[in-house]
């Protein structure tokens, strides 16, 4: 498959698959708190109830924005193009993400607030994305 075919695949998504679709909205969903970490840090710290943030803790907050950022382009793109590896291995990935916020929010390490949101987001969005991969593998192929 040429740059070409890929780069119209992306921008179409021909045959995307339910399960694949709930990856995107997943990723852009990512990459919509991104920007919003990237550009407006302080924002998000008060929206999440977070202490001030010093300019260097905003800084951080940034940089963590920003790989959020690239998680989110790589769940986008994937969803897109229907990478079903991608699809399965995400629901390998984001069960873990409320056990490892509750060990970093028990040790100090993250604040209640930013946990639990993060918490939330991937339990409902790995929920979606099973339940349309069931959805998919017993004939239930409606959007």
């Amino acid at each position: 498959m040429t740059q070409q075919d890929m780069f119209w695949r992306l921008i179409h998504a021909p045959g995307q698959s339910r399960s694949a679709r709930t990856v995107e909205v997943f990723g852009w969903i990512m990459l919509v708190e991104s920007l919003l970490v990237l550009f407006a840090p302080h924002a998000v710290a008060a929206l999440l109830h977070l202490p001030d943030l010093s300019e260097q803790a905003a800084n951080y907050f940034r940089l963590m924005g920003l790989l959020l950022g690239g998680l989110g382009m790589l769940y986008v793109v994937s969803g897109r193009l229907d990478a079903r590896g991608f699809v399965f291995a995400s629901m390998l990935d984001r069960p873990l993400v409320p056990f490892i916020m509750a060990v970093l929010w028990y040790h100090g390490m993250v604040p209640a607030p930013l946990a639990l949101l993060f918490a939330v987001s991937d339990t409902v969005s790995v929920l979606w994305t099973l339940s349309a991969w069931r959805a998919e593998r017993t004939g239930n192929r409606g959007r």
